[in-house]
């Protein structure tokens, strides 16, 4: 999750700020980049714990340790919660998950030699004080009591009002992990095809990331049951966005959308304010019981686009929201995916064909259903295995155009390898796992931490 914003604290003196703010992400093709996201699982050698935020062995200590590789602190009430180096960020989530957001870069092989670095950084420290880091899309083993809480301010704020609007969003704060990409787009037209394609597709990747079978030791009847969480956490800030599909959506629906989501917080003056449940609406107008007669700046605009949680999330970029984490490769091959279906014009006019006469009845079938069947779910009279190896095919090629080779001249499709595996054997991260847990693990979720650790 998204700490405070860098925006300017220039004043919001009207609704067309709101909308100038989101067009002033368009840029031209060829200044696109890619922006890659992953979470992952913290846990002690000993014990398989997740370790807290203080102590020798804590959270705290995996961040000091990981500023000796020029990363620069960040504190907050001066605790230590958060680095930054050459435009990318190390963060918490609110049980630890340790989170990196890559910077903006060029291709996918600089992506993911970015993972890499971060990878071996992180496999050093943690050496050190006992410590491993799991990429999957659900804590496996341990209860939400036993999850530990991180101290930053907004997240206590989201730990009381969550429960208010859902049963499980205190599970998606601190059990749940997932990889994203940051995408951009040239024009608010190619924004509103790109999300309109990212969207319809975004259970594909989905399932073809699913691995998340586990709860509290045992399988939970699902493949990704983080995708599951997602739909009892808070309906005002999630879901599938129908509206993306009407005619006439555009940066200004999309604010209007924005200011219907409930507030969280505004963050002044290095403290978080509770604001939960209000109406930006009436901020807009000074008219919050909180802050009377105070108006919002382009920095509480900023900040409230970090709370809603669709499967698909614009801000002056695209976010593609849906998959599980997962191991090295599969952090890179998110964005191949994305990359490769958004990324090229003869790949997107495809994608769009290949979706564009979806219903919204199917649009929220495969949304509804992947979490539990993955490539395994019907649909038109086969399964979300065949919809998966098309896509793959039009991603595969809109990479192969890109023609974005590495030194030994191999294009960025290479990083589509493991979902084509996935796909064509036509069973997911998930099953693997358990048929692991029903065979050589002899019913113990415990060798994933070893067998699956980065």
């Amino acid at each position: 999750m998204s700490g405070p914003s860098n925006v300017k604290e220039s004043p919001i003196t009207g609704r067309d700020q709101l909308v100038e703010y989101l067009a002033t992400g368009a840029r031209p093709a060829s200044e696109w980049t890619i922006g890659t996201e992953h979470e992952k699982f913290g846990f002690r050698l000993d014990d398989l714990r997740p370790p807290t935020w203080e102590g020798p062995d804590g959270i705290e200590a995996m961040l000091r340790g990981l500023t000796r590789f020029g990363w620069e602190p960040y504190e907050e009430k001066g605790k230590l919660i958060a680095l930054s180096k050459a435009g990318a960020s190390v963060t918490l989530e609110p049980a630890g998950q340790l989170e990196l957001s890559g910077a903006m870069l060029q291709d996918i092989h600089q992506t993911c030699c970015e993972t890499n670095l971060h990878l071996r950084e992180v496999k050093t420290v943690s050496e050190e004080l006992g410590l491993g880091f799991l990429g999957m899309g659900f804590q496996p083993k341990w209860r939400r009591d036993e999850m530990p809480w991180m101290p930053k301010g907004r997240y206590k704020i989201m730990r009381e009002y969550m429960p208010k609007r859902g049963n499980l969003g205190l599970d998606m704060m601190t059990r749940t992990c997932t990889v994203q990409v940051n995408l951009d787009f040239s024009s608010e037209a190619d924004m509103v095809k790109k999300f309109r394609v990212s969207l319809a597709l975004q259970p594909i990747a989905t399932a073809l990331f699913a691995d998340s079978p586990f709860t509290e030791g045992k399988p939970n009847g699902y493949l990704s049951y983080r995708s599951h969480i997602w739909t009892d956490t808070d309906p005002d800030r999630t879901g599938m966005l129908d509206f993306v599909f009407e005619d006439g959506f555009g940066f200004e629906r999309y604010v209007d959308y924005l200011l219907q989501v409930p507030m969280y917080f505004s963050y002044r003056d290095g403290e978080y304010l509770d604001l939960s449940g209000q109406d930006f609406r009436k901020f807009l107008r000074g008219e919050l019981p909180a802050l009377p007669g105070v108006l919002p700046t382009m920095k509480d605009w900023a900040d409230h686009m970090t709370t809603a949680f669709p499967e698909v999330r614009l801000k002056k970029y695209l976010e593609m929201r849906g998959a599980d984490g997962g191991p090295w490769n599969r952090l890179c091959a998110l964005p191949a995916f994305w990359v490769g279906l958004l990324y090229d014009q003869e790949s997107l006019d495809a994608a769009w064909d290949l979706v564009k006469d979806f219903s919204m009845q199917e649009r929220h079938a495969l949304r509804d259903g992947v979490p539990k069947h993955a490539l395994k779910l019907p649909f038109r009279g086969a399964t979300v295995r065949e919809l998966a190896l098309e896509a793959l095919k039009i991603a595969g090629n809109g990479l192969k155009r890109r023609n974005r080779l590495n030194a030994t001249g191999a294009s960025e499709a290479v990083f589509l390898e493991p979902l084509l595996e996935f796909a064509l054997a036509n069973e997911t991260p998930a099953e693997r796992k358990l048929a692991l847990f029903h065979g050589a693990w002899k019913g113990s979720v415990d060798p994933v931490f070893k067998e699956f650790a980065y």
